[in-house]
């Protein structure tokens, strides 16, 4: 699969099914030095969104969920706290799920992300295609990884809980030129 390069460009009301909206509309600004931007990143949600998910993204800018959302109130949830851009993991095979995207790139004040819901699956080299972070999931365990100037990040699992990996959901900071990344475990 190769990727589709396209964004969700929330400045230019872009309407597509695959770019979801919250209530009010947001208006992503490039950061200035003394300002960053807060990106929430979830993953694996398998159709329960936790209260505690909800509570850790809220102070977000906007949202990425890297696959396996599980069922489409996860992603109408969401939306209430800001814009979503989602993409389809391998549990999303019902008919609504359909108008998301296997892979998705977006563009965030300069920053360039790639997201895929399984890493095995990338079929190209980031650092190569100008990508400076690449969000996936489906491993269910949160990691995070510099590797050749791209950041690798996985936010964990936020749905149900597997074995005894973590509940997670994870955070991109960016500030300026600079993108720093973070887990959050949740209780639970």
């Amino acid at each position: 699969m190769s990727a589709q390069r396209h964004t969700c460009d929330d400045s230019l009301g872009d309407n597509r099914p695959d770019c979801f909206r919250s209530k009010e509309k947001l208006k992503m600004k490039t950061p200035t030095p003394d300002k960053f931007l807060t990106i929430g990143v979830i993953s694996d949600t398998h159709g329960l969104l936790r209260p505690e998910a909800i509570e850790a993204l809220r102070t977000s800018d906007r949202l990425l969920h890297a696959g396996d959302i599980g069922d489409p109130d996860v992603i109408d949830a969401l939306a209430e706290i800001a814009s979503v851009t989602a993409i389809r993991g391998n549990v999303d095979t019902e008919p609504w799920a359909s108008v998301l995207p296997e892979t998705e790139i977006i563009d965030v004040a300069g920053v360039s992300i790639y997201m895929l819901h399984d890493l095995s699956q990338l079929d190209l080299k980031p650092e190569a295609a100008g990508f400076r972070v690449v969000i996936y999931g489906h491993s269910h365990q949160p990691k995070i990884e510099e590797k050749n100037g791209v950041l690798y990040f996985n936010p964990g699992s936020a749905g149900p809980r597997r074995f005894s990996l973590p509940v997670s959901v994870g955070k991109l900071v960016i500030e300026g030129v600079r993108v720093r990344a973070e887990v959050i475990e949740l209780e639970g």
